[in-house]
């Protein structure tokens, strides 16, 4: 089922709640004893898809509605969109779709963009414990690449329960948004913060984290942790939604209403490079 997908304005939100901060790079994995009860390493052949025992492809635009958001890609499922790189990393593109393409769009007749969004419902979920994706993200008029959950309760959106991993606007380059969405917050309402990194996202990789603790949810980047919920911070405390299993997406997504219209100087491809995914803790896989 195609869920909805609102994404919030969250600065001013995040700083009247202590969440900004700085994060540094880091170019090498995170060093740790610390095994994963489940990791995605994207070994293989350059042009393979992602593993169906882990990854769904969701696709389409006009029958989600925009995916939500007004958005102008068309998800597919070629290889062209996700794909091994054959050196050990996974690979989400945008690009400008064909010429004479017909994909049918929410917000007009065609979509002008095409891209992916990966998801593990079904088949891989956080249930307590810490995510880490390590990724390059790719920036530009318009994008919006977004590492994130949503949660398995069978609820209908925003009562599933949304955590955002990590979201950047595109032509905010060097800010990261981690945000939670659940029944009283969501829309503009999200609750979260964001951390400024020295230098722009699509040119070094960087641990996008999120750990997922009992009425406790912090987020990080390279380790470093940039802002913390509690359900003393909701609007009412018991809309607290996060005590689930929560599986995965990866999107890069075009247009709509956080981001604005791409325009000429929008790069084609636009490719979110993950080097892994690992989850820690207690799940289901």
């Amino acid at each position: 089922m195609n869920r909805p997908r609102r994404l919030a304005l969250v600065l001013a939100l995040g700083a009247l709640l202590g969440g900004c901060g700085t994060a540094t790079e880091a170019p090498s994995p995170r060093a740790t004893t610390e095994r994963p009860f489940w990791s995605a390493e994207f070994a293989g052949a350059a042009g393979t898809r992602p593993s169906a025992a882990s990854w769904n492809t969701e696709t389409g635009n006009r029958e989600a509605e925009g995916w939500g958001n007004d958005e102008l890609q068309y998800y597919t499922d070629d290889a062209a969109n996700s794909a091994l790189d054959g050196a050990g990393h996974l690979l989400v593109s945008a690009r400008r779709a064909p010429a004479g393409a017909r994909l049918p769009c929410y917000t007009q007749e065609s979509c002008p963009w095409t891209s992916a969004r990966l998801t593990t419902e079904g088949k891989v979920a956080l249930r307590r414990g810490r995510v880490e994706i390590r990724a390059k993200l790719p920036t530009g008029t318009g994008l919006l690449p977004a590492l994130w959950m949503l949660g398995d309760n069978g609820v209908e959106w925003p009562g599933q329960g949304e955590i955002d991993i990590c979201e950047v606007v595109g032509a905010e380059p060097h800010t990261v948004y981690g945000t939670a969405h659940g029944p009283s917050y969501f829309n503009e309402h999200g609750i979260g913060g964001s951390t400024a990194l020295p230098g722009d996202t699509s040119r070094d990789f960087h641990v996008y984290a999120v750990d997922k603790q009992p009425h406790r949810i912090t987020w990080s980047v390279d380790g470093e942790p940039y802002f913390t919920l509690t359900p003393s911070k909701l609007p009412r405390p018991g809309d607290w939604v996060f005590e689930q299993d929560m599986h995965l997406l990866l999107n890069v997504a075009v247009g709509g209403d956080w981001p604005g219209p791409p325009d000429r100087s929008t790069p084609s491809p636009a490719t979110m490079t993950v080097d892994y995914v690992r989850l820690y803790g207690e799940g289901a896989a």
